[in-house]
């Protein structure tokens, strides 16, 4: 097993070796860590000599065939084997990034039972079977909390609340095991300084601290040094303590002291610590007959270092457990005294505890808060069942959490075998309630999980859900669906109500899609306006009534602001595993169906094709070469001009032209605006771009103007993108100043389609541009949903009539009549009106017995280049 190369899986080694060495010293296992090329990537955790031994020991094909299972195509996570030696297991754990294996854990554990023929023995760091199960799913867990891909922006607030969860787990863990060991001394034969030691070394080692001392008064001026912690490579204080003045001893009182760079003490106690370098200590004296005898120094150097509640407690359970056993060992031949100490001191330890005889099953003992807490459980006698359930008996300490439906609470329970005061063979059991750092875990699970806005499962949920309904339709043998979903010109309803309607328009669509039946649980919202459901196989026999409810959905207005609002959807479908079978390509195909539905005039519904799949690869190219060429300057966009003429006056002479962008791409030639247009809105370029159309039209009149054609006008369209911008009449009014033309020979078009949604801000942003000189133009008349009110309070000075009404000019009625209204409709509103997309004589011919001023249309021009333009008409 090689060296890997980390930087290409973009993980930090350094925090990886950092939680595999915390999780070790917690678990007492060894470790290390191997990336997804099968190298390891990480030093194995432990003690260098055992490692060593460990490494020796462990047949190096069972090693790879572990971690090849987890890091290879199967879908196994977590790998435990048997070794060669009764007493030595092996596990892998699996962590993915997205849906590819990005690295895992090799991890090892030294059993403490030596008993059975060729077992591994003078092996230190040893843990139980049970110990070692619990582990593997804790790493298991934190791992996949602290490892696993999220978006971007919400990865960084979910990355920082599970590391934090991940350290209280681990922290919650170290403290029951730390208490259990130190509560197990009750029992111990040991002397009382080899039990003392032991303490000091447990609660030290669990705080963290550079130093604990335990003194012992001898006389009223002198102490022993009965005791002592310090951390590898500190400097040593036993003498200090040793010689400890008897004034400070004194001053410390009989009661609990807790010191920290904070606290307001005496100059002589200050003077004490900064002579021995310690920033913070917590003082315990241990009473007899109401007096000290005995004083417990936790101490530490770290100059920030503040004393946490569950520090000061601790200590305080584990001197309470140390007196209690001197107690004992003062009256050891009185049981019932020892008892009552015992008793004395679990009622006040901060968890339910009960101790049970393990032949018989009867409750010995239960302390306070056990009684108070489960009073009926154990009237009904269910506690063993509610917490020894499918526990495994053993000599060591186990660990597991369990859930309490009746109560809606969760509680980590430790359980202990030790021998009774009257030597029986005893199961302690130490129960924690975690029901409050649980629902804080399931919230911190949702917000990975959950879209915040709408209550909808989240892109990461898709896309782990979407593997399981593929997998269930492959196995079922049956067909499953994706519908993609995006809204249409929900940009519009975003600028022009504020983002707080646009949210409230957002969170509406999701209530309506998941109270469709099929799909309630199957609706994720990927990000912005995008949306995917997922048919599970099992409702795919309902696709076609699933497909019209939710055209329904968007067939409706949308009550917004005081009024109805239309926002409707572009869908696009693909089926599995027909089309694909992997979460990347059902996607990407889905995506792709959605897009053609948004290019073939939004709010339809398309079905993926290979047809559209080449589009797609179009599409990409054409992306990538619309960016490159606003990246350049936007020289390959050409402005096109098209005459416009007035028929009423002699000759029909050019009066003017619209001006019409075109892009001769340097890799794809001419590009036809109804490819480019809309991936233009999409890709949000369709700002500059008509930005760079209107100032060039303006260079072109300002010339034109110049050179004897003073009343020549230019017309350029407005997109609704463009006049939704909140600084669009900022733009407009410097493009005029920087080209200098006369406003009043400016036309700007807009589309009729601007009338549908908040006409009062149309109103204030076209009122404003007028006041700029410039003339409006409405555009597309009688293709959208306007009414002739709307257009009776637009502020207008021409209606363009849309091609659509005359192409039957010359032989249908209706158009005839059509264009005729609409040229008394303006004469009554005192407005011009231009016709369209005239071809021929015969429409020509039609139009001149009309209320038509301006006709434009290929009958008298294509639109053309600039310099071909100037050429035929200046």
């Amino acid at each position: 097993m090689g060296n890997s190369n980390p930087a290409q899986y973009k993980l930090n080694i350094k925090e990886l070796q950092q939680f595999q060495d915390i999780i070790s010293s917690v678990t007492n296992l060894f470790m290390f860590c191997v990336g997804s090329d099968g190298n390891r990537i990480t030093e194995m955790s432990g003690d260098p000599l055992e490692t060593k031994r460990i490494l020796g020991l462990v047949d190096e094909n069972q090693m790879i065939s572990v971690i090849g299972r987890v890091l290879g195509t199967s879908l196994e996570e977590q790998v435990i084997e048997d070794t060669a030696y009764p007493n030595v297991k092996i596990a892998s754990i699996g962590v993915t990034m997205g849906t590819m294996p990005a690295f895992c854990w090799f991890i090892c554990g030294v059993l403490d039972n030596e008993d059975g023929e060729n077992a591994v023995l003078n092996i230190h760091t040893v843990t139980s079977e049970a110990n070692f199960n619990k582990s593997i799913d804790l790493i298991r867990e934190a791992s996949s909390k602290l490892y696993s891909d999220v978006p971007s922006e919400e990865a960084k607030t979910t990355r920082s609340s599970v590391d934090n969860e991940t350290e209280d787990i681990m922290k919650s863990y170290k403290k029951s095991q730390s208490m259990a060991e130190i509560i197990s001394l009750l029992d111990s034969d040991d002397s009382f300084d080899v039990i003392s030691q032991k303490i000091i070394n447990y609660a030290s080692k669990y705080a963290g601290i550079t130093h604990a001392y335990m003194l012992r008064l001898i006389t009223e001026d002198k102490v022993e040094l009965m005791a002592q912690y310090e951390k590898d490579g500190v400097f040593s204080l036993d003498r200090e303590f040793e010689e400890i003045p008897i004034d400070i001893l004194h001053s410390l009182g009989d009661r609990p002291t807790v010191i920290s760079y904070k606290t307001q003490i005496e100059p002589a106690q200050r003077r004490w610590l900064d002579i021995m370098s310690l920033s913070a200590m917590i003082v315990m004296p241990i009473l007899y007959n109401h007096k000290p005898t005995m004083y417990l120094f936790f101490a530490d150097t770290d100059p920030d270092k503040e004393w946490s509640i569950d520090d000061t407690k601790f200590f305080g359970d584990a001197v309470r457990v140390l007196r209690n056993i001197m107690a004992r060992r003062l009256q050891k031949n009185s049981i019932t005294s020892s008892y009552k100490s015992l008793e004395a001191i679990l009622d006040n330890v901060g968890s339910a505890i009960y101790v049970r005889d393990t032949e018989s099953g009867n409750i010995l003992f239960a302390n306070r808060m056990c009684k108070s807490t489960f009073m009926q459980e154990m009237r009904n006698g269910t506690l063993e069942n509610l917490f020894e359930k499918g526990a495994r008996s053993s000599l060591a300490t186990s660990y597991m959490e369990v859930e309490y439906p009746e109560k809606k609470r969760w509680y980590d329970l430790n359980t202990t075998y030790i021998e009774w005061v009257d030597g029986r063979r005893v199961c302690m059991n130490s129960i924690f309630d975690v029901t409050d750092k649980k629902m804080y875990q399931q919230k911190i699970e949702q917000q990975a999980n959950n879209d915040f806005l709408t209550g909808l499962y989240n892109r990461m949920c898709c896309e782990r859900d979407l593997t399981r309904h593929i997998d269930e339709a492959k196995a079922a043998g049956e067909t499953g669906a994706i519908i993609y979903l995006d809204l249409d010109d929900f940009k519009h309803i975003n600028d022009g109500l504020g983002h707080q309607y646009g949210d409230v328009l957002l969170k509406a669509i999701s209530n309506s899609l998941r109270r469709i039946n099929g799909i309630e649980n199957t609706c994720y919202r990927m990000g912005g306006d995008e949306f995917v459901i997922i048919v599970p196989h099992e409702s795919y026999r309902n696709f076609d009534r699933i497909k019209e409810e939710i055209q329904i959905v968007f067939n409706k207005p949308w009550f917004l602001k005081g009024a109805d609002y239309y926002c409707t959807a572009s869908i696009g479908i693909v089926t599995f595993p027909e089309d694909g079978d992997t979460v990347q390509d059902l996607v990407k195909k889905a995506d792709v169906a959605m897009y053609e539905a948004k290019k073939s005039g939004k709010n339809k519904i398309s079905i993926y094709s290979k047809e559209a799949d080449a589009d797609s690869s179009r599409r990409l190219d054409m992306e990538k070469s619309m960016r490159f060429a606003t990246a350049g300057g936007y020289k390959e966009f050409e402005v096109y001009f098209q005459p416009i003429v007035d028929v009423k006056k002699s000759g029909n002479p050019c009066v003017g032209a619209e001006a019409l962008v075109r892009w001769n791409s340097s890799d794809l030639g001419f590009v036809s605006p109804g490819d480019f247009i809309p991936l233009a809105e999409y890709l949000g370029l369709i700002n500059p771009i008509g930005n760079y159309v209107l100032e060039q039209a303006c260079l072109a009149l300002k010339y034109w103007n110049e050179s004897g054609h003073p009343y020549y006008k230019v017309n350029v369209n407005l997109s609704v993108v463009q006049l939704l911008q909140n600084d669009i009449v900022e733009t407009i009014e410097e493009i005029i100043k920087r080209t200098g033309i006369n406003p009043k020979n400016l036309t700007l078009e807009v589309t009729e389609s601007l009338a549908i949604n908040d006409m009062v801000r149309m109103k204030r942003i076209i009122s404003n541009i007028k006041k700029l000189g410039v003339k409006i133009a409405l555009d597309d008349f009688g293709t959208g949903y306007s009414s002739l009110n709307h257009i009776r309070e637009i502020p207008l000075d021409v209606i363009k009539v849309d091609q659509t009404f005359v192409k039957g000019l010359a032989t249908d009625e209706f158009a005839q009549a059509f264009v005729s209204m609409i040229g008394e409709l303006a004469t009554a509103l005192g407005v011009k009106i231009c016709v369209e997309g005239i071809e021929t004589i015969e429409q020509y011919k039609v139009l001149e017995k009309m209320n038509v001023s301006m006709i434009q249309g290929f009958y008298f021009g294509k639109p053309m280049p600039r310099s071909e333009f100037e050429e035929k008409f200046l």
